[in-house]
């Protein structure tokens, strides 16, 4: 019994340098299908070459790993005890980042292990949904701070409705004895339709009395290690 339960553990599916290079060459294909689809969904300042070709080469890593693990029960668990010691600490700054890195790994796996097919048709799906989503823009909300004198809270609020009517929302207020910053948030469609008006918000603000300033921010979805 001992002698079969060794066995199993220290079997090894070797495989051969041409099923190793099909592995390899297939992660490495695939995992060009990954970088045109971030590249193509990623725009300004939201698309890094570097994690981009990061995906590449993590693609062709799990799928390295896999070869190398097989079926080999014993050095899979080693594998697992070696890899959960490894902290990674880089921010990731876009929710988007962390399904690409899943899609990489899980393309490496079934690269890895021959399933050539499931990673194809896989893959395929995915990215044919990233393509009718099209580039997703992070830059779709604004922000209006502004800043003035206590007295003219109401007067601020009522040329804010005047221009947004609901559409603007109310996201923060902070108040002093003498003066109130109240910051506003709306979609972009919203604030352009506002600037059809004769007189700008910022020319109408301003013609209040005390005001200190007025910005403009564009809202990105990226989060900030």
């Amino acid at each position: 019994m001992k002698d079969v339960l060794m066995q199993f553990l220290e079997q090894s599916g070797t495989l051969s340098v041409e099923t190793i290079i099909y592995h390899i060459v297939s992660a490495a294909l695939i995992s060009i299908v990954i970088y045109v689809s971030y590249w193509y969904t990623h725009t300004g300042t939201a698309y890094s070459k570097k994690f981009n070709v990061s995906l590449m080469t993590l693609t062709i890593l799990t799928a390295t790993v896999m070869t190398v693990i097989g079926n080999n029960i014993a050095l899979s668990l080693g594998m697992v005890g070696a890899l959960s010691i490894v902290r990674f600490r880089t921010a990731i700054k876009d929710s988007r980042d962390t399904m690409y890195i899943f899609w990489t790994i899980i393309v490496g796996i079934c690269c890895g292990v021959g399933d050539y097919t499931v990673a194809s048709i896989g893959s395929a799906v995915v990215f044919i949904v990233l393509l009718l989503m099209g580039r997703i823009r992070n830059e779709n909300r604004i922000l209006l701070i502004i800043r003035g004198a206590l007295s003219n809270e109401r007067q601020i609020e009522g040329i804010v409705f005047e221009y947004f009517d609901k559409k603007a929302l109310l996201r923060v207020k902070n108040t002093t004895p003498d003066s109130i910053e109240m910051i506003y948030e709306m979609d972009r469609k919203a604030y352009q339709h506002a600037q059809l008006m004769e007189l700008s918000i910022t020319e109408k603000l301003y013609n209040l009395e005390n005001m200190e300033y007025v910005n403009i921010v564009t809202q990105s979805d990226e989060i900030s290690g």
